[in-house]
């Protein structure tokens, strides 16, 4: 993942051939692993090579960045085209958004098949997520306390010995392997009080099964560290430690 080299190849390809749009689309946030694109990279080839940028931001909307902007915003570069969800972080409400120029805008409103042939958005969730939306701009504080309870539950979770694959996102898988040691381990956590899914092929390749844990700001450190004290007893229950 993240391929640099790879992307150029193609980029190259493309212009080799012909093309008379190129477009890199690419998650800003990565869901099952928390990862981030390297949008400094993927826009300075997209410059280099004519190419427009998409990104789909749905991971990292209302927390990201100053703000809550997204990952562009978070590593302080620009995209031509942005996309996210009124659900995850603003809320769970239906829908979402596509941003970007007017004459993409404009062809979306004729072309795209969900415009077309879905109903608008009613009413009361579209004000909930403007609503949701001035709560994220004024939402600093917030923010500052979910990157706090991440840092807390990440370090907790290496201190008992499971393995995280690194990152600085609030999403913050638990590596188990096999799919049924994961699905063990969420029946045992589930027993303690604590619900997560074990996540397995095809979700994710196989070999790589994990418990996708996801930070929120609403958490206390005694919830944080109640939830510590599960993961470690049900991981010695089922071998996962």
């Amino acid at each position: 993942t993240s391929d640099m080299d790879d992307l150029e190849t193609q980029l190259k390809a493309a212009r080799a051939d012909g093309a008379r749009h190129i477009m890199i689309a690419t998650d800003g946030v990565f869901s099952m692993d928390g990862t981030l694109a390297k949008l400094p990279e993927i826009k300075a080839l997209a410059d280099q090579y004519g190419a427009l940028t998409m990104v789909d931001d749905c991971h990292a909307t209302g927390f990201m960045g100053p703000k809550g902007q997204g990952t562009p915003a978070h590593f302080n570069t620009s995209v031509d085209i942005l996309t996210g969800t009124l659900g995850k972080a603003l809320g769970g409400a239906l829908g979402g958004y596509i941003a970007g120029p007017q004459p993409v805008i404009d062809l979306l409103r004729q072309r795209a098949r969900p415009y077309l042939f879905s109903n608008a958005l009613p009413p009361m969730i579209t004000a909930a997520g403007i609503a949701a939306l001035k709560l994220v701009e004024e939402g600093d504080t917030l923010r500052a306390q979910l990157f706090e309870n991440a840092a807390h539950w990440r370090k907790g979770l290496t201190d008992q010995g499971f393995t995280l694959l690194d990152g600085e996102h609030p999403i913050i898988p638990v590596m188990l392997g096999e799919a049924q040691l994961a699905q063990d381990m969420a029946r045992a956590l589930d027993k303690r009080g604590v619900y997560v899914s074990g996540f397995f092929f095809p979700v994710v390749p196989k070999g790589k099964a994990r418990i996708r844990t996801q930070m929120n700001a609403a958490l206390t450190r005694r919830d944080l560290d109640t939830a510590l004290q599960a993961f470690a007893e049900a991981g010695h229950e089922v071998g996962a430690l």
